[in-house]
C-alpha cells in the first residue's frame, strides 16, 4: 500500500506543476479533478484497515473533488467565454519554477519531522505542504477570479492531504463540514463570478479596484 500511496503522491505533485504551467483556464480544471480523483482514493490505501469514515470520506471527497466542483467551474467558464489566463503576475515558467522550489523546500523541510504513524508514507507531509503552497502560488499570481477559485481549491486539496494523517482521529463529522463548506463556497464563487463577468465584461479581479461606494 505504501508504494501505491507514494505513486498517487508524486502524481498529485506533477499535477501541481501542470496548473502552474498552463494558461488555458479548462486544462487547470480537468486537472484539478484528477488531482481531487487521486485525493479521494489516498484514505483507501493510506491505512491497512479500511474503517467507514475512511470510505466515507473518499466517496464525498471524490464526487465533489473530482466531478461536482469541476463541472460548476466548466459551466461558469462557459458563461464568462474566457479560455485563458493572460497576463499572470508571474509568467508560465517562473511559476513552475517558483512551484517546483516550493516542493523541494516542503521535501527539506519536513524530512526531519516524525510522521504520527510510521506505517505510512513520508511523503504525504511535504505533498500537503507543497500542494498548499502551489495553490497559494496560484491564488496570489492569477488575475481571473475563476483562476483564484482553482488557487483556492488547491490549496484546500493540501489541507485534505493533511487530513489523511488523523483520519482515524478526527470526527466525520469534521471531514464532511469542510467538504461541505468547500463545495457550497465556490457554488457561490462561481455565480460570483457569472455577475462579476455581466457586470464588467471581464473575470479580471483587478478591474473591482474601480469600484465606488
Amino acid at each position: 500500500m505504501t508504494n501505491i500511496l507514494n505513486a498517487l503522491l508524486v502524481v498529485i505533485l506533477m499535477l501541481n506543476l501542470f496548473t502552474l504551467g498552463t494558461s488555458r483556464i479548462q486544462s487547470i480544471i480537468r486537472t484539478v479533478a484528477i488531482q481531487g480523483i487521486l485525493l479521494g482514493i489516498l484514505p483507501l490505501v493510506a491505512h491497512e484497515r479500511l474503517t467507514l469514515p475512511a470510505i466515507l470520506a473518499s466517496l464525498v471527497a471524490i464526487v465533489l473533488k473530482g466531478f461536482f466542483i469541476p463541472i460548476m467551474m466548466s459551466h461558469a467558464l462557459r458563461d464568462v467565454q474566457i479560455k485563458r489566463e493572460v497576463e499572470p503576475l508571474i509568467g508560465l515558467l517562473p511559476s513552475i519554477i517558483l512551484g517546483a522550489l516550493a516542493t523541494v523546500f516542503a521535501l527539506l523541510f519536513t524530512s526531519q519531522m516524525p510522521l504520527a504513524s510510521e506505517n505510512l508514507s513520508k511523503l504525504i507531509v511535504p505533498s500537503a505542504i507543497a500542494t498548499i503552497l502551489v495553490g497559494f502560488i496560484l491564488l496570489t499570481t492569477r488575475f481571473k477570479a475563476l483562476t483564484q477559485v482553482i488557487g483556492y481549491l488547491i490549496l484546500e486539496n493540501g489541507i485534505f492531504i493533511f487530513g489523511v494523517l488523523l483520519m482515524e482521529a478526527m470526527p466525520m463529522v469534521i471531514e464532511m463540514g469542510v467538504l461541505l463548506d468547500l463545495f457550497v463556497g465556490i457554488f457561490v464563487s462561481c455565480i460570483i463570478i457569472s455577475k462579476i463577468n455581466q457586470s464588467f465584461s471581464t473575470m479580471d479581479t483587478r478591474i473591482l479596484s474601480s469600484l465606488k461606494e
